[in-house]
């Protein structure tokens, strides 16, 4: 395998193509901004030749990194590689991040998954063959990353939903296992379902997720259906105070999730009952 280090301009790099990770700018990446102020680029990104280009294969950071400080070059170490090769060390050097996005999960366990497929030749569907001493692709997948077969498979299903859905889970909104359900309706009955939850302000449970399922495989999923089932109080719901993200969203960083402008709504208010508790006590 041909492979040399090379001082490259950060234009020069061309993200992956369908990466499926996010380069978030946030409070780590001004971190590693800090870092490569002080003591530079450390180690040097990984890339492959791409016709008068490179391509990035990982540490997609670090590129963003460098260019946004402007550095006119960085360490490249430049190696030629298949486009399975690649996606599976793509997927590998990212994996090791925290705060994985459960899409990010989703189509990187897919893009691996497909490689490690082509590479030996496997069926999609995942069947068992000599090739794997008789374990399923997604088994040898789960192995290297600490997951289940079946866990591995309940991810991938996530990569069916329509992207407002999918947008929904990072946030937290809807919760992993009524979303696997979920990925099982038609583009058209998701798209039926989105319309609904913002009108309603409403996420399916697990269990209304699974009936949403059930009629949408006899073809009876409509949307006065949806609308029903979505209707429906749920006992945790009874006494809750409703804020639309949208309404709060200006009031945070862009990174933030749903769980995070949650929490830090709780502690203000924590802090704000405290404060009043302590004047009261003097």
């Amino acid at each position: 395998m041909k492979e040399f280090v090379q001082l490259l301009s950060p234009d020069k790099l061309m993200p992956f193509s369908k990466h499926p990770f996010q380069v978030r700018e946030d409070e780590s990446l001004e971190e590693l901004m800090e870092s490569i102020r002080c003591y530079g680029v450390l180690s040097p990104l990984l890339a492959r030749p791409k016709g008068e280009v490179y391509e990035l294969v990982s540490v997609h950071r670090r590129r963003l990194a460098a260019s946004k400080l402007g550095l006119e070059a960085v360490p490249v170490l430049v190696r030629e590689m298949s486009d399975d090769e690649a996606v599976i060390l793509m997927v590998d050097s990212n994996l090791q991040r925290e705060h994985l996005l459960p899409s990010e999960k989703a189509f990187a366990y897919k893009m691996k998954l497909e490689a490690i497929n082509r590479q030996k030749g496997r069926p999609k569907s995942g069947q068992v063959v000599p090739d794997y001493h008789g374990k399923r692709s997604t088994e040898v997948l789960g192995e290297v990353i600490g997951e289940s077969y079946k866990q591995v498979q309940r991810y991938i299903r996530l990569t069916n939903l329509v992207p407002p859905l999918l947008k929904l889970v990072d946030e937290g909104r809807i919760a992993f296992s009524p979303a696997v359900e979920l990925s099982y309706l038609t583009k058209e009955e998701q798209a039926e379902l989105w319309d609904l939850i913002e009108q309603e302000d409403a996420t399916p449970s697990l269990s209304q997720a699974i009936r949403m399922k059930q009629l949408s495989r006899m073809a009876k999923l409509t949307p006065e259906a949806i609308f029903a089932i979505l209707s429906e109080e749920k006992p945790n719901q009874k006494e809750q105070v409703r804020i639309k993200t949208e309404s709060l969203k200006k009031y945070f960083p862009s990174h933030y999730s749903t769980q995070q402008m949650e929490k830090a709504i709780l502690k203000l208010l924590e802090d704000r009952y405290r404060s009043k508790h302590h004047g009261q006590e003097r």
